[in-house]
């Protein structure tokens, strides 16, 4: 489990290519690879993944074809900046929302809007996601954790803050770009279940 708030971002080192998988190696910092074990969960770009060996400060994670092929992991190489995130421990602070690292599939950064320092970002998106997209929702992109700031016609839009845009890679994102998109769960499991007792009510009805 993670909260979305990114530690920073980290470069890949190494990728190694399998038949039926990828070995990623990052350069991680001093701070992050404290404490962490063998076995242990981390993000990279909101995907989690288990770190299998540890060389202080490089860590390598394996990631599988069906990962590959639902994230943009498969799109990383050498030198590629990733966001990072440790799983949370008990007592740990949930700055974001409830992140699991289990992406829901990938996006278009459709629009790049510069405000200033800030940045607004349209999302396009598959149009099954838009019943769990709200206005002022949850959603995290890349394993940062966003708020909504409205819906379009083809997806949403994010407003980043300068802080945002440093810690993380969404910054440097230009429109044709793909990035993760984890949905919010909470709103799935609102949405499946209304619908649930509604379809029974209707279907309750119609049998009458």
């Amino acid at each position: 489990m993670f909260s979305g708030i990114v530690l920073g971002t980290f470069p890949v080192v190494e990728v190694v290519d399998g038949p039926a998988s990828r070995r990623l190696t990052l350069g991680l910092d001093a701070s992050t690879v404290s404490g962490l074990q063998l076995g242990a969960s981390v993000a990279l770009d909101g995907t989690c993944l288990t770190a299998v060996t540890i060389d202080s400060p490089r860590v390598s994670f394996d990631v599988i074809d069906e990962t590959l092929a639902k994230t943009t992991l498969g799109d990383l190489r050498v030198g590629s900046l990733v966001n990072v995130e440790r799983s949370l421990r008990v007592g740990d602070e949930i700055g974001g929302h409830h992140v699991s690292g289990h992406v829901t599939g990938t996006a278009e950064i459709a629009t790049h809007r510069e405000r200033g320092e800030n940045l607004a970002v349209e999302i396009a998106m598959p149009a099954a996601w838009a019943q769990y997209v709200l206005p002022k929702g949850f959603v995290a992109v890349d394993g940062c954790s966003l708020t909504v700031g409205e819906t379009s016609q083809n997806g949403f839009w994010l407003h980043l803050i300068p802080e945002t845009r440093r810690r993380t890679t969404l910054g440097f994102k230009r429109v044709g770009d793909r990035v993760n998109v984890e949905l919010d769960s909470s709103t799935v499991a609102i949405v499946e279940t209304v619908r649930r007792v509604l379809d029974a009510r209707f279907a309750a009805e119609d049998s009458r």
